[in-house]
């Protein structure tokens, strides 16, 4: 990628420049298929995957106004909520543990913000998983088969990937999800890349939720995972498994099968062994 941006810099700074020599050095690259064309996203489910970002940008606002109640819990030295106030139910009174008028006026209006962006989250939800049920049925069913993704990690991943075909290996597609990094390399010496930003920042999001959805409650992610520690840390062991996890859903997706444990356990082992 990096030598395709160098050579494109050449052109425009050629001592010679015009629109037939430009075109002319741009279908050399094209014929040698060493320039990558972009991908269209359809028309038809453009405006859905639009939404959805949308709808992460509202959950982002909704998570700050949590903080800024914790925070400011925090800040006043007050007990700890006895629940998590994520829930709706658990905010009442929350508003009378803080005796300062001023605070309380702030901590009410996150309390009403909350309630707001609670009513525009469902709805968007539900409109976007209507749409979904229209544009891939099977797809949106096989990706919630993984153990820890719900409907919001499984409507990201369907409206970021669409067409699974579109990567011709596994490889391309877990880079373009960002699970990979892109160390550089010269004269025998490996340098840290400069391009982990390429790709898809919502399924490098996505795989990451997954990742650590996917040890709830799951006894043998769970031990699979301590071996990873073990091996490699705490963060690089969850980047194995967010990883993997892109491995599978390429398969998957591939071949419209839901998640197989068994499948994914045994090559998780004789990847560890290797």
């Amino acid at each position: 990628m990096l030598a395709h941006a160098l050579y494109i810099k050449a052109i425009h700074g050629a001592k010679t420049k015009n629109d037939k020599i430009d075109s002319r050095k741009i279908a050399q690259l094209l014929r040698a298929g060493v320039l990558p064309q972009a991908y269209a996203y359809p028309a038809q489910m453009r405006s859905t995957r639009d939404l959805l970002r949308r709808r992460e940008y509202f959950m982002h606002q909704h998570s700050e106004l949590l903080a800024h109640i914790e925070n400011t819990n925090t800040q006043y030295n007050l007990q700890p909520f006895a629940k998590s106030i994520v829930h709706r139910s658990n905010r009442s009174g929350i508003v009378e543990r803080f005796a300062d008028e001023m605070v309380a006026t702030s901590i009410e209006a996150d309390r009403q913000l909350l309630d707001v962006y609670h009513q525009i989250l469902l709805e968007l939800e539900r409109q976007i998983l209507k749409q979904a049920r229209v544009h891939d049925p099977v797809g949106l069913q096989v990706l919630r088969s993984i153990p820890g993704v719900g409907k919001v990690l499984a409507l990201v991943m369907l409206y970021e990937i669409y067409d699974i075909h579109r990567f011709p290996s596994v490889g391309q597609f877990i880079s373009y999800a960002r699970l990979v990094k892109c160390p550089h390399e010269s004269g025998g010496k490996r340098f840290g890349g400069k391009g982990n930003k390429i790709g898809n920042a919502h399924l490098k999001w996505a795989f990451s939720e997954a990742a650590v959805l996917f040890l709830r409650g799951n006894e043998a992610a769970q031990r699979y995972h301590e071996k990873l520690v073990s091996r490699y840390g705490k963060a690089k062991a969850m980047s194995i498994i967010a990883k993997k996890l892109g491995r599978v859903v390429y398969t998957m997706l591939k071949k419209r099968r839901p998640f197989d444990p068994k499948k994914f356990y045994s090559e998780a082992a004789h990847e560890s062994v290797a």
